[in-house]
């Protein structure tokens, strides 16, 4: 039965993420459902969802090689922050004890449902750049660190931080996005391979439904306005925040 659980929540988040992104909010509670620990949940979601991030960058390849190019930011130096923050991100999940991580995990998906909901009003363009060439370095470290410590969200917060740094053009963001997300998971997997919390059963058919579902919602694209998934998201967010909450406190 929980088997069957872990596939439908991958097929669930590959539907979403297709749409609108947010389908760590599936995967997570979904492992800890199954009965897994929540330091190996975090690991394992991580890990089977990495591939689908891959795809999208490259399918996001000319546009990236275009924001690259934007002389507002230094995508080549975001980029080395972004592998060494995940990595650190990582690092610092092992370190935490499993009893600590459980009492953060309400606040960490409510944070990350309030990121998302914000997400929705966040302006699609930059009036100007809000912070400077140091302030653009120093909020990729925080951010970077954040996801390869949980990660729940991150693809709506790396569009906040692009908005502030400066960035206009939607699709260029989205690229620039994908790709450094990619790469603070790149790392993070990188360390959470070696560290004995990977659950591979359970990665290997969440993944695999992932999959599945980014194909379905993909398809389902044109028929299903984002505005209603979105929703769903934060609907399902919140109430992941109030029963984790309840059940740890």
């Amino acid at each position: 039965m929980h088997l069957l659980l872990v596939i439908l929540a991958g097929f669930g988040a590959g539907f979403i993420n297709a749409l609108a992104g947010g389908g760590s909010f599936l995967t997570f509670p979904a492992l800890i459902g199954a009965g897994l620990p929540a330091i190996d949940a975090n690991a394992t979601s991580t890990l089977a969802l990495f591939p689908a991030q891959v795809a999208t960058t490259y399918a996001y390849r000319h546009s990236l090689a275009q924001s690259l190019e934007d002389p507002r930011v230094n995508g080549h130096v975001l980029a080395v922050i972004s592998l060494v923050g995940g990595f650190f991100g990582a690092l610092l999940l092992l370190s935490t004890s499993e009893q600590l991580f459980e009492r953060l995990i309400p606040f960490l998906l409510l944070g990350a449902t309030l990121v998302f909901a914000a997400g929705m009003v966040m302006p699609k363009q930059a009036e100007k750049q809000v912070l400077s060439a140091t302030g653009v370095l120093v909020a990729q470290c925080f951010v970077a660190l954040y996801g390869g410590y949980f990660g729940g969200g991150i693809g709506i917060l790396m569009l906040a931080a692009l908005t502030l740094y400066g960035l206009k053009d939607i699709v260029l963001m989205n690229s620039l996005k994908m790709a450094l997300a990619a790469l603070m998971n790149l790392t993070a997997t990188g360390v959470f391979l070696f560290s004995g919390r990977i659950h591979w059963l359970e990665g290997t058919i969440l993944s695999a439904g992932s999959i599945a579902g980014g194909f379905a919602g993909a398809h389902a694209g044109s028929r299903i306005p984002p505005l209603y998934v979105r929703l769903f998201v934060i609907v399902i967010g919140l109430a992941l925040s109030l029963h984790f909450y309840l059940k740890t406190f």
